[in-house]
């Protein structure tokens, strides 16, 4: 089979080089991508007068023949052809004849594979802000329904201070919402259309590069011809913001590990989200958890391999960066399937509100109130720190906490405590305490789930917006 640029060769190429060279086995995912781009750049071929106007009909006939080939699963892709550009063209020969050669006037595939990858990202970005709407939705409704649910608060993985179950949902609600918004940033320097840059330095067809992304929707054109076949940040910016993304289900998913054994029992992950044990009958395991937790190393993988590729090129176009595909796709893939199963895995969670109360009641969590307490009687913080730290001692040596001591017991440690201590000590007490604007007081969690439900409808009328534009 001859090459589609053999012209200038006087021998095949090695087997092996075709193997080991081609890249049909992956970049085929972009084949309705690459269809989307050939039709915008014909279409534009013809208007510009650069091809007869039944040479661009008989053209796009055929690019939508083998469309239909490539969703009916009859497109037959071969490593001699090498890529999804190639294959396509190729096919396109064969159904319509020469002219099917024209397609390729005034363009390369180095700017034909960067326009493919941006219109394959670009629906991605977009499709990705939908599933952490979705997320965080599942969030705000578990938040609701905790409202006055108490959970132990943790630092160094240690019991802290008491704080609402609806303001740890809310802490996640704020951090996919940052995930969200880098993702809503980063569309716009996916929103750039490459083609008409040609191999590096534009053609000398003329050609109208801003008709052609007006046809796609880009919002703009690469300014320089260099740069708009050499620029692989855009890839870069997502797979970043998808490391972080999968950072933050990571930790989740750690809580929920946590929170689901036996030691802790908080919550109670359902049936369709866990697995068994193939000899241990009795074992439920956080398997879906689990596994997001393992794959986000993964996502870093892809994130530093495409970054170690691109560190040392040249412009423009090199070989090496045909390595940008597959830890994108496979980055896509991984994100896609870890957000899609987190959104139900936290909808579907059970919490076991008595578990959490029984923990909060049987810790020093409230200790800081104490200090407090002091303090507003006049004491200084220090020497109030030193007190409740022998009070916590006391109880420990005795095996009691604070709420079982005695008012006599509490004025050993310093005659500034009085009867009203027993209500600052109740952990309703204790959380409504931090009434401050982030803090973790039933009326700010109501009001940061109200203002949450806003910033949501927002996020719900950008994606209706940028799906529409990304079709």
């Amino acid at each position: 089979m001859s090459k589609l640029w053999g012209g200038r060769f006087t021998k095949q190429t090695d087997q092996l080089v075709e193997e080991y060279t081609a890249s049909i086995m992956f970049d085929k995912e972009l084949a309705e991508e690459d269809i989307q781009g050939s039709l915008a750049h014909v279409t534009m071929l013809g208007k510009c007068g650069i091809l007869p106007a039944e040479d661009v009909e008989k053209i796009k006939d055929g690019l939508y023949a083998v469309q239909g080939m490539i969703r009916r699963g009859e497109l037959e892709y071969t490593i001699q052809n090498e890529d999804i550009h190639m294959n396509i063209e190729k096919t396109l020969i064969d159904l319509i004849g020469p002219v099917g050669g024209k397609l390729h006037t005034g363009r390369s595939r180095n700017d034909q594979v960067a326009t493919d990858m941006h219109l394959y990202l670009r629906k991605r970005v977009v499709e990705f802000v939908g599933h952490l709407i979705k997320l965080q939705e599942a969030l705000l409704d578990q938040a609701k329904k905790n409202i006055d649910t108490i959970i132990p608060g943790y630092t160094h993985l240690q019991r802290a201070q008491p704080i609402l179950f609806a303001h740890h949902m809310m802490a996640y609600v704020s951090m996919f919402q940052r995930d969200l918004e880098r993702l809503q940033d980063s569309y716009k320097r996916v929103d750039i259309l490459p083609l008409g840059a040609g191999a590096l330095a534009g053609t000398t067809f003329p050609i109208d590069r801003h008709f052609v992304a007006e046809q796609l929707g880009f919002g703009r054109v690469y300014e320089n011809s260099l740069d708009a076949v050499s620029d692989r940040d855009f890839i870069l910016e997502f797979l970043s913001n998808a490391s972080m993304i999968m950072m933050h289900l990571s930790r989740f998913s750690e809580e929920m590990v946590l929170w689901s054994s036996t030691e802790f029992a908080f919550v109670e992950l359902d049936d369709a989200f866990c697995t068994g044990s193939s000899i241990m009958p009795q074992k439920k395991n956080p398997d879906v958890a689990e596994l997001v937790r393992g794959k986000t190393g993964r996502v870093y993988g892809n994130l530093f391999g495409l970054m170690t590729v691109l560190k040392s090129l040249p412009l423009a176009y090199n070989k090496d960066m045909q390595e940008d595909k597959e830890g994108m796709f496979d980055t896509v893939r991984t994100l896609q399937g870890a957000l899609q199963l987190f959104a139900p895995m936290v909808a579907t969670m059970k919490v076991n509100t008595d578990r959490m109360r029984q923990a909060v009641n049987q810790d020093f969590s409230n200790a800081t109130d104490i200090a407090d307490y002091l303090v507003n009687k006049g004491l200084p913080f220090r020497q109030a720190h030193e007190v409740i730290g022998k009070t916590v001692l006391y109880c420990i040596q005795n095996k009691k906490y604070l709420l079982d001591m005695s008012i006599e017991e509490f004025k050993t440690f310093s005659s500034l405590f009085e009867s009203d201590i027993y209500e600052v000590l109740q952990p309703e007490q204790v959380v409504n305490a931090r009434n401050v604007y982030g803090g973790t007081a039933s009326n700010q969690v109501s009001e940061a789930i109200a203002r949450a439900e806003q910033v949501l409808a927002q996020s719900n009328e950008w994606l209706q917006e940028y799906a529409e534009k990304s079709k």
